[in-house]
């Protein structure tokens, strides 16, 4: 296939030249784009200049691509976002861009959107390892792993395979997905959206224009958008049996036509929510073509992903889990009901609600250790529970004194899931998690070396 030049003749103004965003401005160039960059940071303007990319605040543009955590609406809107708004440029993400580039130069390779509040980056990860074990041509990224801009033009028997933030899903314009699938809702990033509604309606996004929707059923939101869907709907559930979808009985997933795999043997699936993961990743191959029995083996060798529930050590049968994914409570309570007892390291950046949906399983906490600037509040909600907490204010004073818990309290588990954002303390849920594994590396070390 010859090297496509789809934006010739475009001006595309490029805000935000981070990891994504200054390879992203340099792919538009090479496509043919006439690109002025920007970043409010001197040295990412630096890179950029370097690069040979124009680099100025854009006045003058067609098309302005924005890094997903730049807002473009609102009092918080950048300056050049509210320009954009004043001269009638659309604002898109760079997975719009990909899918115009994939379209212009002909090819009709398939577009995979995977969204929700929870459990993305898994069914992502799950889909890619379906879709490898069965031969197929994907490329794999969007929010997880590389940017959309970073992916090649895959031929017509290819597939994408796209984790989408709301952050990316609100600045789609003409991309569709072939196959799509909404795993749940609940509160986040409403800071940026204004209310429950606005971050529905981003989310749903995706599943505009699906030849298969694919749409969890364990949450009131999730259905109800289901029900108003036009066109085919898949229902999936990791609880609960759904008439012509998948869902799990116990540990066995299953459709109307039987048994698909026994989770009970999915090391790295469990739960119920990785259960919907899982028939959500099922949905989705089934409709790319991918034979059931391939599925069902590819479902029992996933390896797993970092951060979520990541079992990053153990002493005298205590598991040292790392599930620094958990930003938010919604996450963390799919992690605390994989444990009888555990001691939890929590705390960071807090979102809207805080821990208290949590209480239902606040019996399986032995003792919580708190950290960062949620500390506080959540010592606050946990007094008003009766469960055992301390706030030790670091995630490097948490390892070893969570380590002493677990031996006084007999629990077999630590969880760091902090059911918070990282950014008081760390700059990112993977730089948190990291820090997390070395620490405990350090205090096996430690503990080895006395023994």
């Amino acid at each position: 296939m010859s090297t496509p030049l789809p934006f010739s003749g475009h001006r595309i103004a490029v805000l935000g030249l981070g990891r994504a965003g200054l390879p992203a401005a340099l792919r538009l160039r090479d496509w043919g784009a006439e690109v002025t960059a920007w970043d409010d940071g001197e040295a990412a303007r630096e890179a950029a200049n370097a690069a040979g990319l124009t680099v100025a605040r854009p006045e003058a543009f067609d098309l302005l691509m924005i890094s997903p955590g730049i807002p473009h609406r609102g009092p918080r809107a950048h300056p050049v976002a509210r320009r954009a708004a004043e001269i009638g440029a659309p604002v898109l993400a760079d997975v719009e861009f990909l899918f115009r580039a994939v379209r212009a130069a002909g090819s009709r390779a398939r577009f995979v959107g995977i969204t929700g509040t929870n459990g993305k980056s898994t069914t992502t990860a799950l889909l890619d390892h379906i879709a490898r074990a069965a031969g197929m041509v994907v490329a794999t990224g969007g929010n997880l792993g590389p940017a959309a801009l970073d992916m090649p033009i895959l031929l017509d028997h290819g597939a994408y395979i796209l984790e989408m933030s709301s952050y990316s899903a609100e600045r789609l314009d003409r991309a569709r997905f072939d196959l799509g699938t909404l795993l749940n809702l609940s509160p986040d990033h409403l800071d940026r959206h204004g209310d429950m509604a606005g971050y529905a309606a981003a989310k749903a996004r995706v599943m505009q224009g699906n030849e298969i929707a694919v749409f969890g059923m364990d949450d009131a939101e999730t259905r109800a958008l289901a029900a108003a869907h036009e066109g085919r709907v898949v229902p999936i559930s990791g609880t609960a049996p759904q008439p012509g979808g998948i869902w799990a009985e116990g540990a066995l997933l299953r459709d109307e036509a039987g048994p698909i795999a026994d989770l009970s043997r999915a090391a790295a699936l469990p739960g119920p929510h990785n259960a919907q993961n899982a028939a959500a990743a099922t949905a989705l191959a089934l409709g790319l073509g991918i034979a059931r029995d391939v599925v069902a083996a590819a479902l029992l060798t996933y390896p797993g992903l970092p951060h979520r529930q990541e079992r990053v050590g153990e002493v005298e049968g205590i598991a040292f889990l790392n599930d620094s994914k958990a930003t938010n409570a919604d996450s963390t309570a799919y992690a605390l009901a994989c444990h009888e007892r555990a001691v939890w390291i929590a705390g960071g950046v807090p979102k809207a609600g805080g821990i208290a949906p949590l209480a239902p399983l606040f019996p399986r906490v032995a003792e919580a250790l708190l950290i960062g600037q949620a500390a506080e509040e959540f010592a606050a909600t946990l007094a008003a529970h009766g469960v055992p907490h301390r706030i030790v204010a670091t995630l490097e004073a948490a390892v070893p004194a969570a380590l002493d818990a677990a031996r006084r309290t007999g629990s077999g588990a630590v969880l760091l899931s902090p059911a918070c954002a990282s950014f008081d303390q760390f700059r990112s849920f993977e730089a948190r998690g990291d820090a997390f594994r070395a620490l405990v590396a350090d205090l096996l070390n430690r503990e080895a070396e006395a023994a």
